[in-house]
């Protein structure tokens, strides 16, 4: 597609190149930021570029935050010695948003998916084993997608477990469908399957 602008056919190439972004929604985008005034367009270039430099990534649970601990590892009213494991910052979001969990969680970056070449050393599980052996976790709740991928991490992690530790290993109920990404579940959902977790070993 041919543009009367070389700064508009960037921003178009740019803006397409986000996920579910195609050219004709793209350039429909640059040419409604075109219409606003300079200073919105600035505000929000500022914050795109403060992604890139002042986003962290909590060095306990891979949450991201803006600088040390994120909020949920340095709340003293958490339960830090549960652990929800979860592949996805969206994950978090979404059991946050139940208002239920007060335990920590876990961020694995992923899941295991030999398909696509990501192994247990491609996402954050050594970490979460690390965290086991300092700390004095309790229960360790898996909140993985009820998909092959997910249960397959799920298990890998659960046989890295030390050895006759006394660990309450549960996973969320299945009112999460099979095949469901947690971070599309509804609220009531996700918030019932967490209340109604049920031991690890039963979902073998």
């Amino acid at each position: 597609m041919e543009y009367p602008s070389h700064v508009l056919s960037r921003a178009v190439e740019q803006i397409a190149s986000l996920p579910g972004i195609g050219q004709k929604t793209a350039l429909r985008m640059a040419l409604h930021l075109l219409r606003r005034n300079s200073e919105d367009i600035l505000e929000l270039a500022r914050a795109i570029e403060a992604l890139a430099s002042d986003i962290h990534y909590c060095p306990v649970c891979h949450n991201i935050c803006d600088e040390g601990l994120c909020d949920i590892c340095a709340d003293k009213s958490r339960d830090s010695e549960t652990i929800c494991v979860v592949e996805d910052i969206r994950d978090v979001i979404a059991i946050e948003n139940t208002g239920l969990y007060r335990g920590v969680y876990h961020v694995l970056g992923g899941r295991i998916s030999p398909m696509e070449g990501i192994g247990p050393n491609d996402i954050e599980i050594d970490s979460l084993t690390q965290r086991i052996k300092n700390g004095s976790v309790k229960e360790i709740i898996f909140a993985l997608s009820s998909t092959i991928e997910g249960d397959t991490t799920s298990y890998y992690i659960y046989r890295t477990l030390p050895k006759g530790s006394d660990i309450k290993v549960t996973s969320i109920a299945r009112g999460v469908s099979i095949g469901e990404e947690i971070q599309y579940a509804d609220h009531i959902t996700l918030a019932r399957s967490i209340r109604n977790r049920i031991p690890y070993e039963n979902t073998l």
